[in-house]
């Protein structure tokens, strides 16, 4: 990570309106005065419009394609003629996702020229495109942490022994603070992995009982692993539940047809 003093670098929170997410927004990023990168613009809207007024933004960057990230890339890119990047190797998800072709692509390593550097490391797991974006006051880190509840790993985005990697990779990296997609600020980033690992193990726990137990689909995991209603979320729970079984037999702890979604212990 770069070692630039904290008041070379700014980092301006905009909560963009959605009703699709859990905590009602989206979280906009304006990194830096001149020249700023623009994070995640989910939506054009007149608080992100006024952050940005007084900001020269050269570069616009997406932690990941999610359709609830991307909504005000192609607006902003032609606003302030600014140069969208994507992650190397994901520029059909990044245009598809947001009507666009990014002008450059970055891998990890790869330094953003804002202040003394922004830096990019992978952080695979909520989607197969993510990354953080690293400064010297703290890591933009999407939707890979959140201060409360949990992030969704999901089918078949959603990859567990990715997300847990990139938790720990978190961990290990020690920011000041992490800047997440959803929500507020964390303070505290390593109790908060911690929490998320915690939490991810635990459920992991769950569906291998529930085979253990007796549960030989997928749907039968769902059940015995919530064993409450679902109504409204059942689509969302037997994707993350999906995501675990497909952990647990890549590391041969179950057996799992893919074709029928049959389950056994191994």
């Amino acid at each position: 990570m770069t070692t630039a003093s904290a008041d070379l670098v700014s980092i301006r929170r905009v909560p963009v309106p959605d009703d699709s997410v859990p905590t009602g927004a989206t979280n906009a990023y304006v990194v830096g005065t001149g020249p700023a990168l623009l994070v995640d613009p989910a939506d054009r809207t007149s608080a992100l419009d006024d952050a940005i007024a007084d900001r020269n933004v050269e570069h616009i960057a997406l932690t990941h394609a999610h359709p609830d990230h991307v909504g005000g890339v192609a607006a902003y890119a032609d606003e302030t003629g600014a140069t969208v990047w994507c992650r190397r190797g994901r520029d059909a998800r990044f245009t598809e996702a947001t009507g666009i072709e990014p002008d450059r692509t970055f891998i990890e390593g790869t330094s953003l020229p804002i202040g003394d550097g922004v830096d990019v490391f992978d952080v695979p797991g909520h989607a197969p495109d993510h990354v953080a974006f690293e400064t010297a006051v703290g890591t933009l880190c999407g939707d890979v942490a959140i201060a409360e509840g949990s992030v969704a790993v999901a089918a078949p985005d959603g990859d567990v022994r990715a997300y847990l990697v990139a938790l720990r990779r978190l961990y290990a990296r020690n920011p000041a603070r992490l800047f997440p997609g959803h929500g507020p600020t964390i303070e505290e980033p390593r109790a908060v992995c911690e929490r998320l690992l915690r939490r991810r193990l635990d459920r992991e726990r769950d569906v291998l009982a529930a085979v253990e137990s007796g549960a030989r689909d997928i749907d039968a995991a769902v059940d015995a692993v919530y064993d409450r209603d679902l109504t409204g979320i059942r689509r969302f729970a037997r994707a993350t539940i999906l995501a675990h079984v497909e952990k647990l037999a890549a590391e041969r702890r179950v057996r799992f047809d893919r074709e029928t979604e049959t389950v056994a212990p191994y």
